[in-house]
């Protein structure tokens, strides 16, 4: 019986694998087995980390929000203040505040206060 070389189909697929993992260290861009193993674990990684970001993009707006709110005002928190917005209908997004409060900050400042007078005048009239 012949010899039948297979070598460059399988060939043209390690090498695949091993441009994903030429920046990895030691054994884990050189060994077929490791590097396939490494490869799945970076996948992982990857997909679990980009919702991992935008957990942690929230809770830096909310934190940058908090603070400047709490500069001016002392009994002025964070959740009253997005309970303020929500009554008075301004659907401003956290990271647009957040930009607003690193940016500008008395223009935060002037809506919060607008905010509070608004909402205080209609819970001291009564109307809502």
């Amino acid at each position: 019986m012949t010899r039948i070389k297979r070598g460059y189909i399988a060939r043209r697929r390690r090498t695949k694998i091993r441009l994903f993992a030429s920046s990895f260290r030691g054994a884990h861009s050189r060994l077929t087995r490791t590097i396939t193993q490494q490869k799945i674990r970076a996948l992982v990684s990857a997909h679990r980390d980009r919702d991992k970001k935008k957990r942690n993009f929230r809770r830096l707006w909310i934190t940058r929000i908090n603070a400047i709110i709490r500069q001016r005002g002392v009994s002025y928190s964070y959740s009253k203040f997005i309970h303020d917005l929500y009554k008075r209908q301004l659907l401003l997004n956290r990271k647009i505040l957040a930009q607003i409060a690193i940016s500008n900050r008395n223009c935060l400042y002037m809506i919060s206060n607008e905010i509070r007078k608004e909402v205080d005048r209609k819970e001291y009239t009564g109307i809502i």
